[in-house]
């Protein structure tokens, strides 16, 4: 039986939650532990596992568990508050060219500021190769706040990056000068392709697919249409389930179901908005924290397919949504025994879904059918 309090941040869907809450759950073994805050998870194709710690360290994990030592060659990473190594990714071409990605939070030149980047390099052995940074958040901020920053690739050979408003910028999720509170897509060098909506306008960023965003820290693509969905971090309520469109403003803060911290106020309005795209789903009044987020194609979870799975960091637990086109049909909360941040979800090579828990002591969880 779900709580009241699930219930309430549940928002439109309370009948559908409630009646699905008896559905059997899967269980989670730990692949591995002993890690610090980890935050982002990839598959090489050798059965190895790169996962981040937050702190600044990236590692290899072997199938049945064990850590490799922290790979060296990393630039310097800020980890301070919400910063450090973020997201890794490893590219469809990777047999033949070594590279991986992964995203940070970078020191400023000015003491106290820093911004996301996003760097490459080749993996050999125990040490990365050949780094180079390809893309550097304009500005940077003096925050510990909201660096974003999931990478994804998509089907086109170009790459998706999230990021953050840095939590003090919040109005220049509006405006298209910065890099604050967007998606942008970018080549695997770190170029702009040039049919990216906003090259041709004057004094936008060339680099932005989508604007209006606070914090996303999950995102994956559909696969059937290949589009980009994404969870985002509300303040106080209104986290957001959205269906990432090209050149589209999602709103941030001018249309926000969240509130501020404390003092309840409003922020912005509800909506809808002309120009607005709405979430697909928002949670209120209480944050739930979506971190990492998955669609299931694997047929080990019968009746899964096609389900959308998210982390919750502050709800501690891992929510699967049923999408019928741009609606969620129903949805089930499951593992909330296990008291534990979920950073990030993802689907392995061998079809079974993994999960990261963010703390001190973090594990990699496989999850097992029921």
């Amino acid at each position: 039986m779900l709580s009241r309090r699930h219930l309430l941040c549940a928002g439109t869907s309370l009948p559908l939650l409630a009646a699905h809450a008896a559905e059997p759950e899967p269980r989670a073994a730990t692949v591995a532990h002993g890690l610090v805050h980890p935050w982002g998870l990839a598959f090489l194709p050798d059965g190895r596992l790169l996962v981040t710690e937050r702190p600044g360290r990236l590692r290899t994990a072997a199938p049945d568990g064990r850590l490799g030592p922290p790979l060296a060659g990393l630039p310097a990473v800020e980890a301070e508050g919400q910063g450090g190594l973020l997201d890794v990714l490893v590219p469809p071409d990777h047999a033949q060219t070594q590279r991986i990605y992964w995203s940070y939070s970078e020191p400023g030149a000015d003491s106290g500021t820093a911004g996301t980047a996003v760097a490459s390099g080749r993996l050999q052995g125990e040490r990365l190769l050949d780094v180079a940074v390809l893309f550097r958040q304009a500005p940077k901020v003096a925050s510990r706040a909201h660096f974003g920053c999931r990478l994804v690739w998509g089907r086109d050979g170009h790459l998706f990056v999230t990021l953050g408003d840095r939590g003090i910028r919040r109005d220049d999720a509006q405006n298209l000068g910065n890099h604050l509170g967007k998606i942008l897509r970018l080549r695997p060098d770190g170029s702009v392709p040039p049919d990216n909506p906003f090259v041709a306008q004057a004094e936008a960023r060339p680099e932005i697919w989508s604007y209006g965003h606070r914090n996303v820290q999950g995102a994956a693509l559909h696969p059937g249409s290949g589009e980009l969905y994404a969870t985002e971090h509300g303040p106080q309520g209104g986290d957001e389930l959205n269906r990432v469109q090209r050149a589209a403003n999602h709103g941030w803060p001018l249309v926000t179901y969240g509130r501020n911290y404390g003092s309840g106020s409003r922020i912005g309005e509800p909506g809808p908005r002309p120009g607005v795209v709405m979430p697909l789903r928002h949670w209120v009044p209480t944050s739930i924290g979506p971190s990492g987020l998955a669609f299931v194609t694997s047929t080990r979870y019968p009746g899964w397919q096609g389900s959308l799975l998210l982390g919750a960091l502050r709800d501690q637990a891992l929510w699967r949504l049923v999408l019928d086109g741009d609606t969620v049909a129903r949805e089930q909360r499951l593992l909330s025994t296990l008291n534990e941040r979920i950073r990030d979800v993802r689907q392995g090579p061998d079809g079974f879904i993994y999960l990261l828990t963010d703390n001190a002591d973090g594990r990699i969880l496989r999850l097992m059918p029921a």
